[in-house]
């Protein structure tokens, strides 16, 4: 992770190395916190973050699943996030909300802690690597299921969770594989350690439907929509491992890993990426980087300074 200046943190903007915390924070211990991906791209118009309100909807939306009361709005989010941005001076960026329970009593139960709130951003390449953007990866199936329903809330994006896909991605990687890709305890297909999956087979897109116990993905919404937009049809319903080794093609979205193809499942080679994935990912990168304009209501830029500023700023200004 490359360092950069500021993170904003319960409401300042603080250095980097100042954004520390208690080692009795409840969130340390019990992985009692929610979190977000998101990416800003630099467009011709400036920076744009892509569905930064969607995220930041989604951020609350997994606090009340957990029953944690973010002290900040949205709109004040959104606007911490803009300030972030402009403090660190990266055009393009991965930014990371997380609200978790801080210092107070170490008990399980999180009642009275407070909540502490911050937003990192820093400079994140393709997640899963530029190669494999390209050509595809290969991706193992998991000895580790994926939670269940009634286990944990998996439409949270909560912190506690990620242990799971954590130890799913590390198995893959020790084997030699680039991701992992999780089970339901049913053994229908759910997901990778951080991305959705979809399969192509004789034109048709698959999906595992929300019942996979699967995040309700922001990018897998983009894609579903996109695809439909170009006249794909998306099925959402229960696959198994097999249906992903016999597909005409295989990929992986995310916002850290955008639209990745994979080659290779199992050792089950499916190919390099094929026709559909290829058309995706290049409307999904085309969108983001602004150079498309049929979805750019995904795209959210900074707000403009307001009259009541400016003035402000020119009035100030002794060269005005």
């Amino acid at each position: 992770m490359l360092e950069t200046k500021k993170i904003w943190m319960n409401g300042e903007l603080v250095d980097w190395s100042d954004a520390t915390v208690h080692i009795g924070t409840h969130g340390l211990h019990y992985g009692s916190g929610v979190f977000e991906g998101i990416r800003a791209y630099e467009t011709d118009r400036g920076t744009s973050v892509f569905r930064l309100t969607d995220h930041l909807e989604r951020l609350h939306r997994s606090a009340q699943l957990l029953y944690i009361d973010l002290p900040y709005s949205i709109e004040e989010l959104r606007a911490a996030t803009w300030d972030l941005i402009g403090a660190n001076e990266l055009p393009s960026c991965y930014l990371r909300p997380i609200a978790f329970v801080g210092y107070g009593e170490l008990g399980v139960s999180a009642v009275g802690n407070p909540v502490d709130v911050a937003i990192m951003s820093w400079p994140w390449g393709a997640y899963l690597g530029e190669e494999g953007q390209r050509n595809g990866i290969r991706a193992k199936i998991s000895s580790w299921q994926r939670v269940g329903p009634n286990v944990i809330p998996h439409v949270a994006k909560a912190t506690g969770v990620y242990l799971n896909s954590m130890l799913a991605v590390g198995e893959a990687n020790r084997a030699g594989y680039d991701e992992a890709i999780l089970l339901t305890a049913e053994g229908n297909v759910a997901d990778g350690s951080g991305e959705s999956i979809f399969m192509v087979r004789d034109g048709v897109i698959y999906t595992p439907d929300l019942a996979a116990s699967i995040l309700v993905g922001i990018t897998r919404d983009s894609v579903i929509q996109i695809a439909e937009d170009l006249g794909h049809r998306v099925v959402e319903k229960p696959l198994i491992r097999t249906d992903l080794y016999l597909a005409d093609e295989v990929f992986m979205v995310g916002t850290a890993a955008e639209v990745t193809p994979i080659r290779e499942v199992d050792d089950q080679v499916i190919g390099p990426p094929g026709p559909v994935t290829q058309k995706i990912q290049q409307a999904y990168l085309d969108t983001v980087h602004g150079h498309s304009e049929r979805w750019s209501q995904w795209l959210e830029f900074a707000p403009a300074p307001s009259a009541a500023a400016t003035a402000d700023g020119a009035a100030g200004d002794p060269a005005a």
